[in-house]
């Protein structure tokens, strides 16, 4: 593996090589259906699940990293979700939701590498958070949409909290200051290489859930997915 050597943007550099791996995050059954409206609230509500399990270890994961000189510039707390998605749930599954929810097994792989990166990798973690927090701000908003249409729910409210950032006044500039942090990531060549490398597993990871989530829910002819 050769290492990096090109004065463009590590932020331009990141997106640009897991450009492959993002696309097929989204060409599954299971996101296919959700975003063409396909979904019913109980296959949702699962893919919420999923996601709390995720963003729980990630911002569990964040309390040891605040001073890290690498990861620590990215652990804003206007990002932080786990808050967010508990309030979904609630909405979603009812007062004893907690009772109910439980980690697919690609799930549970996915939040074992974040813990993993955050306990030795403080450089790949970044690359998970990545591929997560700038995700939520850019494509998780069209998800958002597509709910709140598909469902009747409330406008940036209960279902779809997860998808509303109220801290963060203005997502194109926070995206900005975000990939300007990418491009000052205090790493050699060699280990930006590395990273990119983690956010191709990251996304690959990602896609596992989904896949595993179009199979536990099951598919129709039409990639609908219901129960």
């Amino acid at each position: 593996m050769d290492a990096i050597s090109t004065p463009e943007p590590f932020s331009t550099l990141i997106r640009t090589a897991s450009r492959a791996q993002h696309t097929e995050a989204g060409a599954g059954a299971f996101m296919s259906a959700m975003l063409g409206g396909r979904l019913e609230v109980p296959a949702f509500r699962c893919y919420t699940e999923q996601l709390w399990f995720i963003y729980r270890a990630m911002e569990l994961a964040s309390e040891q990293l605040v001073a890290d000189p690498v990861a620590g510039p990215f652990l804003q707390p206007e990002l932080s979700r786990t808050r967010e998605l508990e309030r979904d749930l609630a909405f979603l599954g009812g007062a004893g939701w907690r009772d109910a929810v439980e980690p697919l097994s690609s799930t549970v792989a996915y939040a074992a590498r974040i813990e993993e990166c955050a306990r030795q990798w403080p450089a790949g973690f970044v690359a998970h958070h990545y591929t997560r927090y700038l995700g939520d701000l850019s494509g998780g908003q069209i998800i958002r949409d597509i709910a709140e249409k598909t469902w009747g729910f409330a406008r940036k409210g209960d279902g779809v909290r997860f998808y509303v950032f109220e801290d963060i006044g203005n997502p194109a500039a926070f995206k900005r200051e975000y990939r300007a942090l990418l491009d000052a990531l205090p790493v050699d060549d060699l280990e930006k290489q590395r990273v990119i490398d983690e956010c191709r597993r990251a996304y690959a990871l990602n896609t596992a859930v989904l896949r595993q989530l179009g199979e536990h829910l099951g598919t129709d002819d039409r990639g609908s997915l219901s129960a």
